[in-house]
Parts: structure tokens; C-alpha cells; sequence
């Protein structure tokens, strides 16, 4: 189980598969950073990774049935928005690091509740999800779902449409992870479908979230792009945990990253981390 926090991720996760261990994998960083290092490694060893994030674990099991990849037209990313859904980009200046850290339907670490504020969190998603199921950014769709009930929708070739759902509880992907391809009684409360809210869907706003923005123009570009980004948001994020900048400087940080590190198409792993570094540099330089 990779669960650690961040690029620490990635060395831990490569033994794992070298070692030819089935990897139940909790940390998108090591997908986000090194993604195509990472999945061809893990094919040339014959390892198994197994999301336990909510989202690809839905995913993971909408595609459970499908024998053939070319079946799979497009995947829709489920987002709760976080806690300032509907919030503009000017408002987005004055919050606090108690209102980013309350999210409205998951109680996690400080890190990763930051970043769903940001939608950086969903951006990151994204780039794992590309990895995971070997699919282009075009073929991925963001969508707001306040309800956190459905964990995310794949729609295949013939138009048919599956999803997961579930109560927002971090159980049931992490148990089938653990227990894959097997499924066992779950101490996780039971969906009820005549008392769970009526569940609706809205279109991402990127211009008030833009690190949601450039996460998916890092993930277009490639090479070491999404490195940079990760590293260079990891920065800014714990910065504004510890009161040394505004909520809306975390973007304008990770911009400055995008636009000053060196872009590689086809970085090898020192590059990565090499990479990785000099984003944490750019940023810690204008802090």
C-alpha cells in the first residue's frame, strides 16, 4: 500500500514493483510525477496497481466488465468542488486557511482537503487517470458533484453509461483495494437510494480554480510538466498552511514554476526528481 504523501511517494512505489508486489496505490503524486516511467515498469514486471483513491476506484470497477480498451469512450471524473464551489476569483483572495479547510462531504489530511479547495486535487486526478487506464486528457471530463454519491462514470462506445456509487466513505475504495478481486462484508455505512439527496451535476469553473486549469495544460504537454506542477504545488500549499501566503497565491506560484523550469518531452527518473526540485526552488525563490 502506497499511502504516504506526496513526490516521497514515487522511489517506495518503484521497489514495490520491482519486488513484484501488487500495489493498492493512495498516493497520485507518484502517477502524477512519473506516470509513464511508473505503468511501464509495472507492465515489464507484471504488477498489478489498484486504486484506492474514491474516484479511480470507481473508475477500476466501471471497467471491471470491459474486456476490450478501445470499448471505453470517455471517463467523467466526479468533483466535489470543495468548499468554495460557486465562488469567483476575486473572492477567492480573501479566504481563510480555516475555510479551505473545511470540506463540505470527506474529513482528510490538511494537504489534500488544500488542494480540493484548489481543485488541484481533481487536476491531479486527472493526470492519474490518463496513466492508470492509458487513456488521452481528451477522453477525461471533469464534473461538479456536490453529493459525493456517485464516485465517478465511464461511457463506453455504444453510449451506455456505468457508475459507482456509494456513502462518502474512504472504507469501501480502500477495502477493495486491499481485498481485490474479491469483495467482503464492509463495516461502511449502505447506500439508500429513497433518502440520499437528489444527486446533480455542473461543469467546472476554471477560471475562478485555475490550478485545476493548468493541471490539465501540464497534462496535454507531457514530459516533466506535471512534475513541476506537483512539485511546485506541494510548496505553495504547505506555505499557506503555515500563514506565509494568500489562498489565491497558490496558482500564481505554481504558474511561475510552469513558466521558468526547463521543459523536457521525455525526462528519465533523475530528471524527474531533478525537476521536481527546481519547481520547489522557483517557488521558496518568491515566497
Amino acid at each position: 500500500v502506497t499511502a504516504v504523501m506526496g513526490m516521497v511517494g514515487l522511489k517506495p512505489t518503484l521497489a514495490a514493483i520491482d519486488a513484484g508486489k501488487r500495489v493498492a496505490l493512495a498516493n497520485k503524486e507518484t502517477l502524477v510525477c512519473a506516470g509513464d516511467l511508473v505503468m511501464a515498469r509495472a507492465r515489464a514486471r507484471g504488477v498489478e496497481i489498484v486504486p484506492v483513491d474514491s474516484e479511480h476506484s470507481a473508475i477500476f470497477q466501471c471497467l471491471m466488465g470491459s474486456k476490450d480498451p478501445s470499448e471505453l469512450e470517455k471517463i467523467l471524473l466526479t468533483c466535489s468542488g470543495g468548499p468554495f464551489f460557486g465562488k469567483k476569483a476575486e473572492q477567492l483572495e480573501k479566504v481563510t486557511k480555516a475555510d479551505a479547510l473545511r470540506h463540505p462531504n470527506w474529513s482528510m489530511g490538511a494537504k489534500i482537503t488544500i488542494d480540493s479547495a484548489s481543485l488541484m486535487n481533481k487536476g491531479l486526478e486527472v493526470i492519474e487517470a490518463m496513466h492508470l487506464y492509458d487513456v488521452p486528457l481528451e477522453k477525461i471530463q471533469v464534473v461538479i458533484h456536490r453529493q459525493s454519491i456517485v464516485h465517478s462514470l465511464v461511457e463506453f462506445t455504444d453510449g451506455a453509461v456505468m457508475a459507482q456509487l456509494g456513502t462518502p466513505d474512504m472504507r469501501l475504495p480502500i477495502q477493495l483495494a486491499l481485498t481485490y478481486p474479491q469483495r467482503l462484508p464492509s463495516p461502511a455505512p449502505k447506500l439508500n437510494l429513497l433518502t440520499c439527496p437528489p444527486l446533480e451535476f455542473q461543469e467546472p469553473d476554471l477560471e475562478a480554480f485555475p490550478c485545476l486549469a493548468m493541471a490539465m495544460e501540464a497534462a496535454k504537454k507531457g514530459g516533466n510538466a506535471c512534475a513541476v506542477l506537483n512539485g511546485a504545488n506541494e510548496v505553495a500549499v504547505a506555505a499557506f498552511l503555515e500563514d506565509r501566503i494568500t489562498f489565491g497565491q497558490i496558482p500564481k506560484l505554481v504558474r511561475h514554476a510552469l513558466d521558468t523550469v526547463p521543459f523536457l518531452p521525455k525526462p528519465d527518473l533523475e530528471q524527474i526528481l531533478d525537476s521536481d526540485r527546481k519547481a520547489r526552488e522557483a517557488v521558496t525563490g518568491k515566497i
